[in-house]
């Protein structure tokens, strides 16, 4: 084994090879009806998925030895690509389930957003690292969120609005490298706001925020900022008056008919929360141990809809139980917390906040998909990173983690941060 070898973080590379075995495996359990088709046949899903994973693996062994100054150099290069791939993606793209989010290239069906999040993550990485960057600059800030902003506004005119969603996530990463924590603060409050205008009378919701603005005018600031209070205020109130207009007005039926089935869970079982019901049954079905590899019931006859995509951690769940879906989240709480080991301790900013980067978009995938499945969240389409079917997450994902383990191990050859 050569030097370089030595210093990969092989705990990443071997949960990562767990992760998309096992992918594989709920994917044919979640696709096969005839149980005695072979879990190799290319004609179905599960086969297709091997070949994605014989792809990804094979690009991300050449992005692990390719040259970690090359990889910062075409980070730009690898942005505008992305770019160019989801403007082409809205003009030429195929439409599935309301999304025209495919490109077919060549016989291969293409989600060119997918690709967007890695372009966007490294092109970050690449003008956050500059030795003159600061938030203190507000056309650094400015052109920090414009580089988010344009992947963001083409996924949206590809009607793929949960993809778009994910590009929100690196706020995280953002106010890691020191944007005032005001600011998720006031999203926060601007997302709170939101909810709570579709939930509570408009009159004692814009009541009590001006109650809000004013004690803390009076007490927390001592009479200060008035005029920022009082914008403050006004921002809230036209969040939570606004966003009944929105989801009303500017949301397809099924993105608005999935925003109120979150939050009334009991309502229209056989209809818009037909997926979400199913999912859960599905899920508790499964007790302590799992029905057994092959045995799932609500899987076989097909209860709960796009089981080998957005909902396939309904297959870990029914399955292989409390015992398996837990030593999944354990499994993957341990990746993400090895990846913000490797970012955390990168000696170069670019390898840190593509780190930090990566792990954001994982964390929001996670924490989005499971929230779906298990009826706490929205369903907005968003695959379980490794597991879901489809070639472009896959390999997009393979793509981040094999860059960050490239970094790591060539960590050595750099001789301090930048910054």
């Amino acid at each position: 084994m050569s030097r370089f070898e030595s210093r990969i973080d092989w705990t990443v590379v071997l949960i990562y090879l767990i992760f998309v075995v096992w992918g594989w495996i709920a994917i044919y359990a979640a696709s096969v009806k005839n149980t005695e088709a072979s879990i190799f046949n290319l004609h179905f899903n599960f086969g297709k998925q091997l070949i994605w994973i014989v792809v990804a693996l094979a690009v991300g062994i050449v992005v692990l030895y390719t040259d970690s100054k090359f990889i910062e150099f075409v980070s730009p290069v690898v942005y505008g690509a992305s770019l160019l791939l989801m403007i082409l993606t809205v003009v030429f793209g195929k439409e599935i389930n309301g999304a025209k989010a495919w490109l077919d290239v060549g016989g291969f069906r293409m989600q060119s957003s997918e690709f967007g999040k890695l372009g966007t993550a490294m092109f970050l990485a690449s003008y956050m690292s500059r030795f003159n960057f600061s938030f203190k600059y507000f056309r650094h800030r400015l052109t920090t969120f414009a580089i988010i902003v344009l992947p963001f506004a083409l996924t949206m005119l590809q009607k793929d609005t949960g993809t778009a969603l994910v590009f929100t996530s690196f706020l995280i990463m953002i106010f890691r490298e020191g944007l005032n924590p005001i600011y998720l603060l006031i999203l926060f409050a601007m997302g709170l706001s939101a909810v709570l205008g579709l939930v509570t009378n408009p009159v004692l919701l814009v009541s009590g925020i001006f109650l809000l603005v004013i004690l803390s005018y009076y007490f927390v600031y001592n009479k200060k900022y008035l005029g920022l209070h009082i914008a403050m205020g006004l921002l809230f109130c036209s969040t939570s008056l606004g966003v009944d207009y929105v989801v009303d007005n500017v949301l397809k039926p099924h993105q608005r008919n999935r925003i109120y089935a979150a939050l009334d869970p009991e309502s229209d079982p056989q209809g818009v929360n037909w997926n979400t019901l199913q999912s859960k049954i599905a899920i508790g079905s499964g007790g302590f141990s799992g029905k057994g590899f092959l045995q799932g019931t609500q899987t076989k006859f097909d209860f709960v809809p796009q089981q080998d995509t957005d909902f396939i951690f309904c297959t870990i769940g029914e399955e292989f139980g409390w015992l398996g879906s837990t030593a999944f989240l354990a499994l993957m709480f341990v990746f993400l917390w090895q990846l913000t080991h490797l970012a955390e301790n990168s000696k170069s900013a670019y390898a840190r906040i593509f780190g930090y980067g990566v792990v954001s978009i994982l964390f929001f995938h996670l924490t989005v998909n499971i929230g779906m499945t298990i009826g706490l969240i929205p369903v907005i389409g968003i695959p379980l990173p490794f597991f879901s079917y489809g070639g472009s997450s896959l390999v997009s994902f393979t793509v981040m983690i094999f860059v960050m383990l490239n970094f790591y191990a060539n960590r050595t050859n750099v001789l301090a941060p930048r910054r």
